[in-house]
């Protein structure tokens, strides 16, 4: 079934929700949220500005403000992917658009959705034109860990090797964008070992030796690594993204590839469209758009349709 057609906003402008990373103290963007609400201001929308001391408290009141009368036609996050994966979850089925101001390191949800990156008033402009054409439909992906517990996601899950560089990277202050992750990478690599996964997929198991495997229903990771550069996040499926074993010489040989998109010939890489897919390893955990998700064994579909952004 096709998403409802979305409502255009009244004319004059109406109400604009803006969320605002906790963590963006520091850098050129610190004052990022700021500059985008009075952007919106200037543009003629009555803006709601929400802001928190933790992510926790943030995802609170973005909760409480979504469900209070007073009607709120947007809700703008400003930072990077863990604002994204706030919003998304926030948002997953209901008719009110996601817009994305990026601020923040890897921003790869907002390179999928081509926003202009680092570049408050650009990203800015391009939200207030969207919402003038009633935004877009993509598909979220839905993690079902264990107990049931469900989370959403707009770009890539990820579960092995690049999970466990997320991990290292996310406790370093410095330095930002793809170089911490790059960075984090080669520190990794000298400890880590293949890891022997279960999976089924579209009810086909199959026991699956790998470096990584990733869940993808956008193309980037890692501030900019196109590592599914099929990918498409309207399409209705997932990419499963699997890197077999390989040499740490051979995977550095590879790796410079992965930003270009050019890696998909090589052998080890294997790139399958599916819609439902079970991951089960012992000692993973899986991380989506950049933010840890739950410990193996997990669930993974498609929601069709699922999210309206403002791109």
């Amino acid at each position: 079934m096709n998403p409802p057609e979305p409502a255009h906003p009244s004319s004059p402008p109406g109400k604009i929700a803006i969320a605002i990373n906790p963590a963006a103290s520091f850098g050129r963007t610190r004052n990022a949220g700021y500059h985008a609400a009075g952007h919106f201001r200037d543009a003629g929308w009555d803006v709601v500005v929400l802001e928190a001391d933790s992510y926790d408290s943030l995802r609170q009141l973005v909760d409480e403000t979504l469900g209070a009368r007073a009607k709120v036609e947007a809700l703008v996050v400003v930072g990077g992917d863990g604002m994204v994966h706030l919003g998304v979850n926030a948002l997953a089925g209901l008719d009110i658009p996601l817009g994305i101001v990026p601020s923040g390191t890897g921003n790869d949800v907002a390179r999928l959705l081509e926003v202009p990156l680092q570049d408050t008033a650009a990203a800015c402009s391009h939200i207030v034109a969207a919402l003038g054409a009633g935004g877009r439909w993509m598909d979220i992906g839905r993690v079902t860990a264990a107990g049931g517990t469900c989370t959403y996601f707009a770009g890539v899950l990820s579960a092995g090797f690049d999970a466990a560089v997320n991990e290292r990277a996310n406790t370093w202050r410095w330095p930002r964008g793809k170089s911490r992750y790059n960075l984090a990478m080669l520190r990794e690599l000298g400890s880590f070992r293949q890891i022997e996964y279960t999976v089924t997929a579209d009810h086909r198991t199959w026991r699956q030796p790998a470096l990584l495997i990733s869940v993808a229903n956008g193309q980037f990771i890692g501030g900019g690594m196109r590592i599914t550069p099929d990918a498409s996040p309207d399409d209705g499926w997932l990419d499963l993204f699997v890197v077999k074993p390989l040499s740490r010489i051979r995977f550095l040989a590879v790796f410079p590839k992965v930003f270009a998109g050019k890696h998909t010939s090589h052998p080890a890489v294997d790139i399958t469209r599916v819609r439902k897919v079970r991951l089960e390893a012992e000692n993973v955990v899986a991380y989506a758009d950049g933010e840890r998700i739950a410990a193996l064994p997990i669930d993974v579909d498609i929601v069709p349709g699922g999210l309206r952004v403002l791109a």
